[in-house]
């Protein structure tokens, strides 16, 4: 417990879609379980006795950002990945993996963490298979869930992985929190077996864990699923792993057969989908990870957004890791899925705040700011605005380095040096 905290500044943003308005010269209280108790114009936001009290001029108040795709155990390799295709990219990146200790993972968790506050998110879905970013989430009072990744694309391997993560999962789970939850990661269908997603699968509904996989990522991963060939068909056959044993079947329908179709389910990327892959994801509620600028790093094409939201699909926009597109810009990542698919800046800030939080199974805690949801919140620096509609263009085209504070709690995770 602390005490509360009571912020103030020229605006304050609540979010949860375009009808939602800024509130000039506002305020809101978090309490001391770190949740908001108030919030409206500064006048009608009592100060209870004991509180801390902060004024943050020339900003914006924002809930702290969600972002709905990270790897933040990979951070450090933003320099040392080549520009390859998709397939030799991944070797490297396991390549370098390997090499990397323990330790190693951690400190890059952490420091990826970190440049998350500081860039204003303050709620990460993170996929790893280190532990690592879990146990960097605990250490810092994070928010999000941390998604453990199995390996195994041969099917002699389904036991032994399923096992392995059974064990890994119940290792991590120490660090599991109200505010930090464990869920599980089969990759993607080009590193894991049929029978080990569907394996997995089954033992996550069982369990009640949240489930994550890449997938329909690649024009490659896409040619490996219909026709049995391309880069990834070539690795497996050298590797003496049977293809798989039904081409023809798109990346979705794949994920379908493995019983990975349900609303726990976050589709990571979804960019080699078609209109009927589109409605199979929207009868199962799936969500989606979109994650815009590591597909056009890897030239995988532009996912279809618009036809994802006119679907009615939960979308969050993500940013991939380090190694993918270099640095962590939630709002720049937001800025192309709104020329993407023609949005509002209110609609764009949506995919990174309310939105996200929705695609995530978390709207009744983050994403906005309302009496009840977490005191997370973020202060960014903005020009001279004096109209509120003019608010979400204004923090849409910000960036990390106009964040002033990141709060998660009430807790200050964040400042910006001065």
């Amino acid at each position: 417990m602390v005490p509360p905290l009571r912020l103030s500044a020229p605006w304050l943003y609540p979010a949860g879609g375009s009808e939602v308005s800024a509130i000039e010269d506002g305020a809101l209280l978090i309490d001391e379980a770190g949740r908001l108790a108030a919030m409206g114009p500064d006048a009608t936001v009592r100060a209870p006795a004991g509180c801390r009290r902060e004024h943050y001029a020339r900003t914006v108040i924002m809930p702290g950002l969600v972002n709905t795709h990270t790897h933040l155990e990979l951070t450090g390799f933003e320099d040392r990945v080549l520009d390859e295709d998709f397939a030799s990219w991944i070797r490297h990146l396991r390549a370098l993996k390997e090499q990397r200790m323990p330790e190693e993972f951690l400190a890059a968790a952490r420091r990826g963490l970190a440049d998350c506050f500081a860039a204003g998110v303050t709620t990460v879905a993170d996929t790893g298979d280190s532990g690592a970013v879990i146990r960097a989430m605990a250490e810092a009072g994070g928010s999000g869930i941390a998604y453990q990744e199995v390996f195994g694309p041969h099917p002699d391997q389904c036991e032994s992985s399923l096992i392995g993560l059974q064990a890994r999962v119940a290792e991590l789970r120490r660090f599991a929190s109200p505010r930090i939850r464990l869920g599980v990661s089969p990759h993607a269908p080009y590193t894991v077996s049929e029978p080990l997603a569907t394996a997995v699968m089954n033992w996550a509904r069982a369990e009640g864990l949240p489930v994550a996989v890449h997938i329909a990522e690649s024009p490659a991963e896409r040619e490996f699923l219909l026709q049995a060939t391309g880069p990834f068909a070539a690795a497996w056959k050298t590797r003496q792993i049977p293809l798989p044993p039904r081409p023809g079947s798109s990346p979705i329908a794949w994920l379908e057969s493995s019983g990975g179709l349900t609303p726990d389910t976050l589709c990571i990327h979804a960019v080699q989908v078609d209109a009927e892959d589109i409605a199979v994801l929207a009868r199962a509620d799936c969500a989606i990870a979109h994650c815009p600028g590591s597909n056009l790093r890897h030239r995988h094409g532009d996912a279809p957004l618009a036809a994802f939201l006119e679907a009615g699909l939960r979308v969050g926009v993500g940013t991939d890791s380090v190694a993918s597109v270099g640095r962590l810009d939630l709002l720049a990542e937001a800025r192309r899925a709104r020329t993407l698919a023609g949005l509002s800046a209110a609609a764009a800030l949506d995919l990174c705040t309310a939105a996200a939080a929705r695609a995530l199974g978390l709207d009744g805690a983050v994403g906005r700011l309302a009496p009840g949801l977490w005191g997370d919140v973020t202060v960014v620096r903005v020009g001279a605005v004096t109209d509120p509609s003019d608010i979400p263009e204004a923090l849409l085209e910000s960036s990390p380095g106009q964040v002033v504070a990141t709060y998660v709690g009430g807790r200050k995770v964040h400042s910006l040096a001065t």
